[in-house]
């Protein structure tokens, strides 16, 4: 039998989402579930790994997939030491700072560790692509104002770099010859300065930025102060209202965008007020971001679930069109982004790299 499949697997908290591709397409996918119940059974995340990959291994017997048909096995990137962009061999270091969690417990965590085990059975190479911790900032944008608090790289990578690639390609131009700036909006948005393939800068999705459907972005920071020692709040009452409650959801009591515009719609507005708040807030990070550039940038690159609505993108465009040509590439493929991150190291057209020797 041929080994003509890529296996992919991207665990979330509550399910474990497979796919197996060939020739670019995925031929079979399924969101693996796991109840709450289940879960908080185990201490740590990376002890679900049995479990987890329990659950992998059936889907594909039920199939009729037999593992000796697989080429590669790509896992979601945890929250690994900072790293560059790009497809990486996952080795024994690699899931030693997986199982320890090095900059954080997370179930993408498992997607290495997983990926490792099945792809060492069947003696073929195992990948992790692009993670939340690639590092490509320049030493300028680690400066807070705060010597001990750096600003630091946590970023939609996977989506951002492969919908940078998608954007350049349509362009007709290299990745590595053009600047972009690349707005990932969704449940958290990450906006980057693109300088010739790299993300040289970036708020923190977290907690940093534009606030979005969840999450409060940046906020007065004296006035965080004295809320945190007002008495008022616990310290997981606050991280909560930060993300989880802020945002959207704390304004309008809802963090779908449909449900909002449905409010603006219907004549709301406050909704409209928040709505535009919220447009206002990109458009002002995505100027921020041209100015890293220095004005250089070739597309302002709108991704991710909330470019699905025309509304927001239509007045994000309104204020930011003067920067440079406006592309939309809504939703995220983080599946094909991983299936295609190996693919590219199968066929050549990239080096896998070595997690230990990219380190920073």
């Amino acid at each position: 039998m041929s080994r003509e499949y890529i296996l992919v697997i991207n665990p979330g908290s509550t399910s474990t989402k497979v796919a197996l591709f060939k020739e670019g397409k995925s031929i079979m996918n399924k969101s693996l579930t796991h109840p709450k119940e289940e879960v908080e059974k185990f201490e740590k995340v990376t002890d679900q790994y049995d479990y987890r990959k329990a659950m992998i291994l059936k889907w594909l017997e039920e199939e009729g997939i037999e593992l000796s048909s697989l080429a590669a096995v790509a896992g979601r990137g945890g929250l690994l030491r900072s790293i560059p962009g790009g497809t990486y061999k996952v080795t024994d270091a690699m899931i030693e700072d997986l199982k320890v969690g090095i900059q954080g417990e997370h179930a993408s965590n498992l997607g290495g560790i997983i990926a490792k085990s099945i792809g060492d059975s069947q003696g073929i190479p195992s990948f992790i692509v692009d993670p939340v911790a690639v590092d490509e900032f320049e030493d300028v944008a680690r400066i807070s104002g705060m010597p001990e608090l750096p600003r630091k790289s946590l970023v939609h990578a996977l989506n951002i770099k492969a919908v940078a690639r998608k954007a350049a390609k349509d362009m007709g131009k290299a990745l590595e010859d053009i600047n972009l700036v690349m707005a990932h909006l969704g449940g958290g948005i990450s906006i980057a300065p693109m300088k010739k393939g790299r993300i040289i800068d970036v708020n923190n999705a977290s907690h940093g930025g534009p606030f979005s459907p969840d999450r409060t972005g940046t906020l007065p920071a004296g006035d965080i102060i004295k809320m945190c020692y007002s008495g008022k709040y616990t310290y997981a009452e606050m991280k909560k209202k930060i993300s989880g409650k802020g945002g959207l959801i704390a304004y309008l009591g809802t963090n779908d965008a449909r449900e909002v515009e449905k409010m603006i719609a219907n004549g709301d507005k406050k909704a409209l007020l928040i709505y535009d708040a919220m447009t206002y807030q990109i458009s002002k990070e995505i100027g921020a971001m041209a100015a890293v550039l220095g004005g250089d940038v070739q597309a302002i690159v709108l991704t991710g679930g909330l470019a699905y609505s025309k509304l927001l993108c239509e007045r994000i465009e309104k204020r930011v069109k003067f920067i440079a040509p406006f592309v939309v590439y809504p939703g995220e493929d983080e599946m094909l982004a991983l299936a295609e991150g190996a693919a590219r190291v199968l066929s050549g057209e990239e080096r896998a790299k070595i997690y230990e020797e990219e380190v920073k």
